[in-house]
């Protein structure tokens, strides 16, 4: 099924021309349950792993004090089942329990599992073929393949790890690799979910424009042509029309501008020399949030099927990114096999 963004309220370029030489291309990737396979683009789905390639591990310590109840890959697809079939349950029934006594039962089993010392498998979280999706990439290299530690680290997030390589030159696949004996949290083991890749054009967050045309968009005056309904139906003032509806699109992407929202704009230096990094690939906590709601995909509410696992608002991959934003990686335009930057912007 592909997805449809609906036309932004109005051309923001046409108020404000000093923008049109910052428009950038994202594409949004609306990542949605499915059953992909090694020559798909996904998310948590297998990869395109050759055979005779050792498996990445994470051989740093993680922290028991952090989260002292840990779970197996496979206790989470449970307790995602068994959350799916109890919202399900009182869905159809409201007077029915919440939760079974066979539900509370697993749940307290699987409360006890012990801490896990040792090297971690890494998780593969996506796959991005260029046929499909177009990003930053090595000259050579056809495929993107990012993978996880399921730890926080020195940071609230888990510990990202690029591999660029040539789809042609895996000819045998490596059948089924390691999983991690558990996982720190269970928003951090993706749910596998297939791309609808569609491009769509964003402008900086307005803290990364220069204060002249920052305070220009935040005077009224400058808006007197557009509609004052729009004020009403999309924002309370044209700063935040702006912010929420006409710069970055939210959810999982590949480029465009950095979504800002925890920290100010920061430099981007590439680690090995020096060039000003680039959003590369946008893991997001949700499609959308109450502030973004006209990005959410034309076909989305046609859509009245029960979400799968418990999916609601746009949460498809069921991961979480402290608690609900998002992780943006970026990479050094002159060599993407540099050094990549991680950040929760």
């Amino acid at each position: 099924m592909s997805f449809t963004t609906p036309p932004r309220p109005f051309d923001i370029t046409a108020l404000f021309p000093q923008l049109a030489p910052l428009a950038r291309m994202a594409t949004r990737l609306h990542p949605r349950p499915g059953s992909p396979t090694v020559h798909d683009s996904s998310v948590g789905g297998p990869l395109l792993w050759p055979a005779d390639e050792p498996w990445p591990y994470c051989d740093e310590p993680h922290d028991s004090r952090a989260e002292p109840v840990v779970h197996t890959p496979d206790d989470v697809r449970l307790l995602r089942r068994d959350r799916a079939a109890a919202a399900e349950r009182r869905r159809l029934d409201p007077e029915a329990p919440q939760w079974t006594p066979e539900e509370r039962a697993t749940w307290e089993r699987l409360a006890n599992r012990p801490w896990f010392d040792g090297p971690i498998p890494l998780l593969p979280v996506a796959q991005l073929y260029a046929r499909d999706v177009p990003f930053p990439r090595p000259p050579e290299a056809d495929l993107l393949q990012v993978l996880w530690c399921p730890f926080d680290h020195e940071t609230a997030h888990p510990r990202t790890a690029l591999f660029w390589r040539s789809s042609a030159t895996v000819t045998h696949v490596l059948d089924a690799p390691p999983e991690p004996p558990v996982v720190q949290r269970d928003c951090y083991l993706p749910e596998p979910c297939l791309f609808s890749p569609e491009q769509v054009t964003e402008y900086p967050n307005p803290s990364e424009l220069d204060e002249e045309l920052q305070d220009q968009l935040e005077d009224e005056s400058r808006w007197e042509s557009i509609d004052p309904e729009l004020y009403t139906t999309y924002a309370d003032d044209p700063g935040e029309l702006y912010l929420n509806n006409l710069s970055t699109a939210p959810g999982w992407k590949t480029g465009g501008w950095t979504r800002w929202s925890l920290t100010d704009p920061k430099p981007r230096p590439c680690p090995a020399c020096g060039t000003e990094q680039v959003p590369l690939l946008t893991l997001a906590s949700s499609e959308w949030d109450g502030g973004s709601g006209t990005w959410i995909a034309e076909e989305d509410p046609a859509d009245t099927s029960p979400p799968p696992l418990g999916a609601r608002d746009g949460r498809y991959t069921l991961i979480d990114i402290v608690g609900g934003y998002n992780l943006q990686l970026h990479v050094c335009p002159a060599d993407p096999s540099h050094p990549h930057i991680e950040m929760v912007p």
